[in-house]
């Protein structure tokens, strides 16, 4: 197999077709956008570099003004990260991508950098806390509307779409209810609007679906979750047209900075590795979870995407190839009952993060979503009881058994 060349760091959007591309998602998350260096190492290199050296000062001139294909600076170029953003590229069947410090980076960065003061964004209620700052708190202040929609209520998308709005935002599955938006159908409505739909695909993974083949136009990740799935580092990434992340995303980065680090973006390369098998092994045993505790009595809600008593379980069979890492439940008794049971368990260990080799478990009305209102959280389902749960790799059949042990002292 043949590796891809150095790639051109200001290229123009014609790109020699990729030898991998064509191979089956295991194959290119090994494979992919490797780049090699004349020592021929077998791993990925790691370019710890900040910045990169011209055989004479008219190269340097010809790669800064783009005439010259190659990197210039690793705030917005290197070969390493380059070479996450290719096998990104590659899985989720975009035309480019841009790596980010964060996802939390990447979702501020494809929201606000094409974005202006006038202009106009309708997202649906259910977010992630710090999404929901974006939208809510931040994009206000530099003059750009912003409308919260119920996600499943298209009638909804579709009255808060006015002639200046010019994105629509959503997560699906969202966090942490893991309810399932329709994401053709909303793409149809920006698009009637002359709007872009952007999608944070982080709970479903690009494993398990595929926006833009949905019809998003851009799609965000934090590769901080799965990903990496091995709780070593933080990352971001945005996937999209050439055209989008050339027009609006590349001179951002460039100009503001919230870069990828090399080291990251090496650890998120040899993540992808075993992303497949990851998340194969964890969705296997978040479905045998759920269905462990679909009766269970000190539960009086359970949510996993799997499942045919999910509400949009239509929706998931249309656009997702399989259900999700992660299980929502609501222990009865409240904040009180739920804490019990957190602090009960022995193996699923407590913490905000998800998508992890480690089972987490996270309470969001005190975490994630602690910022929200009390009323906010009660309009997604956010109860006091309510408990994310995030699958790691142990065996199911410990899992259950510790679940259960934990929920006897709720």
């Amino acid at each position: 197999m043949s590796e891809t060349k150095t790639p051109a760091a200001n290229a123009s959007p014609s790109k020699p077709p990729s030898p991998t591309r064509n191979y089956r998602p295991e194959t290119r998350l090994v494979h992919s956008g490797t780049l090699r260096s004349q020592y021929g190492e077998t791993s990925e290199a790691l370019f710890l570099t900040q910045g990169f050296i011209y055989d004479t000062a008219e190269q340097c001139e010809a790669r800064f003004t783009g005439a010259d294909p190659g990197f210039l600076y690793s705030r917005f170029s290197n070969p390493t990260v380059s070479m996450f953003e290719q096998r990104m590229i590659e899985l989720e069947g975009a035309e480019a991508a841009r790596a980010t410090a964060t996802g939390m980076a990447a979702v501020t960065t494809a929201i606000l950098a094409p974005l202006k003061a006038g202009d106009h964004v309708v997202a649906a209620k259910a977010l992630f806390g710090s999404c929901r700052y974006v939208v809510e708190d931040l994009l206000p202040r530099y003059g750009i509307e912003s409308t919260l929609v119920d996600g499943h209520d298209l009638d909804q998308w579709q009255k808060a779409m006015r002639p200046n709005t010019k994105t629509c935002f959503l997560e699906s599955p969202t966090n942490p209810t893991l309810d399932v938006v329709d994401i053709g159908a909303v793409a149809e409505i920006a698009h009637r609007g002359g709007a872009r739909l952007i999608v944070d695909n982080v709970f479903a993974t690009p494993i398990w679906q595929s926006p833009l083949t949905l019809g998003a136009d851009v799609v965000v990740y934090s590769a901080t979750k799965h990903i990496d799935g091995q709780g070593r580092c933080l990352g971001g990434i945005i996937l999209s047209s050439e055209a989008f992340i050339q027009e609006h995303i590349h001179t951002f980065l460039r100009q503001t900075g919230p870069a990828m680090s090399p080291f990251n973006a090496w650890v998120l390369l040899k993540g992808l590795e075993t992303l497949s098998i990851r998340v194969k092994a964890q969705t296997e045993s978040a479905a045998a979870i759920a269905d462990a505790l679909a009766k269970h009595p000190k539960i009086s809600r359970l949510i996993y995407p799997g499942r045919a008593d999910h509400p949009q379980a239509a929706i998931v069979k249309k656009q997702m190839r399989a259900g999700s890492t992660l299980i929502g439940f609501e222990v009865k008794g409240g904040k009180a009952a739920a804490f019990r049971t957190l602090n009960a368990l022995k193996l699923a260990r407590i913490s905000n993060n998800l998508g992890d080799s480690k089972s987490i478990v996270t309470h969001p009305a005190t975490t994630t979503h602690q910022r929200l209102t009390p009323e906010a959280r009660a309009e997604l389902g956010i109860s006091e009881g309510f408990i994310r749960f995030s699958a790691g790799l142990e065996h199911k059949d410990d899992l259950i058994e510790d679940l259960n042990a934990a929920l006897e002292k709720a």
